[in-house]
């Protein structure tokens, strides 16, 4: 019989697919929708950072009142607290109905006050915690070895709030990605590759700086594979893959490559939660043809070590791929 059962932040995936930070994320209602339809796991809809720093002001009281000093702040204060405490409403009360693992996100850009709140998260019932960072290296003064300091110090200090295992969401932003990328794997527990972020687009006919949109495209993978295929080898950690995948081909190219587990969050939208069923079966289908019977039998065999022309991964010039293009 064949077993789509994976291995993840150390618990065991009834399905490689997770469904990422979305708004299928957010409500109790799609959560059961999720597992029903064979979800492996779900990680929350984001809190951020800043929210989170709005729920430690409220239990300083004394400075409550300095800090907001007018009717719309005041507002905001208490509808921010209102979103968080049902936050970790939505944990427990999805710790009560469903079975699959379900882990806690949160976006941030720092190492400071905000770690204050993993403790409640962790009382809530989440199984793991899933740091979505991304530092934008936009300072002309900063450099790429004090940015890698930041991740770490973010890391350092949320592991010294909570035990929950650990995976961090991050981009692809730095000089020497491969060495980031172990260097960090040491640390916790799961890298995701790789997150999704705000992209600027300039209107034409507005002049003015709009939102490019956060959809990803199949073509988003290709490099998630590449740097999925080159970290499987340099660690034992869990890998996610996430962006760009849209059907079960795609997720078994990323399990082939050395994923763990994939993330899906645009075809959700896409095509609804159904489509989790439909990519299951069709991995199910290909396990069949090709006789494996588990995903660890095929995982990372194409990995940068396993494939046996490893420099496809490292290829990188326009011209050298199209020279070995034939007709």
């Amino acid at each position: 019989m064949t077993n789509i059962s994976t291995k993840y932040l150390g618990f065991e995936l009834k399905s490689p697919i997770i469904a990422s930070s979305s708004d299928f994320t957010s409500n109790i209602e799609s959560i059961i929708e999720l597992e029903k339809a064979g979800c492996g796991a779900v990680v929350l809809k984001s809190i951020f950072e800043e929210q989170i720093l709005m729920e430690i002001d409220s239990l300083r009281m004394n400075n409550m009142f300095n800090t907001y000093t007018d009717n719309e702040n005041y507002i905001a204060y208490y509808t921010q607290k209102h979103e968080l405490d049902k936050y970790l409403q939505l944990i427990s009360d999805a710790k009560k109905q469903v079975s699959i693992p379900i882990i806690a996100s949160v976006h941030c850009t720092t190492g400071g006050n905000w770690t204050e709140y993993l403790p409640k998260i962790q009382q809530a019932g989440a199984d793991a915690v899933e740091l979505n960072i991304f530092i934008l290296p936009s300072n002309v003064l900063s450099s790429a070895a004090e940015i890698e300091e930041q991740y770490m110090t973010i890391i350092n200090n949320v592991l010294q709030k909570t035990s929950l295992p650990l995976a961090i969401k991050i981009h692809h932003y730095f000089t020497n990605l491969a060495n980031t990328l172990v260097e960090l794997s040491k640390k916790v527990d799961s890298l995701v590759l790789f997150n999704r972020f705000f992209n600027p687009d300039i209107d034409i006919e507005t002049e003015r700086v709009k939102s490019g949109g956060s959809f990803s495209s199949p073509d988003d993978n290709f490099l998630i594979q590449r740097w999925v295929g080159i970290l499987r080898p340099h660690t034992q950690k869990g890998i996610a893959a996430s962006g760009g995948i849209h059907n079960a081909e795609s997720m078994i190219k990323n399990i082939l490559a050395g994923a763990d587990a994939i993330q899906i969050a645009t075809i959700l939208y896409r095509k609804n939660i159904s489509v989790i069923t439909e990519m299951n079966q069709g991995l199910k289908n290909w396990m069949n043809a090709k006789k494996y019977d588990t995903i660890a039998a095929f995982k990372g065999k194409l990995s940068y070590k396993n494939t046996p022309n490893p420099s496809l991964y490292e290829r990188a010039q326009f011209m050298k791929y199209f020279s070995d293009f034939k007709e």
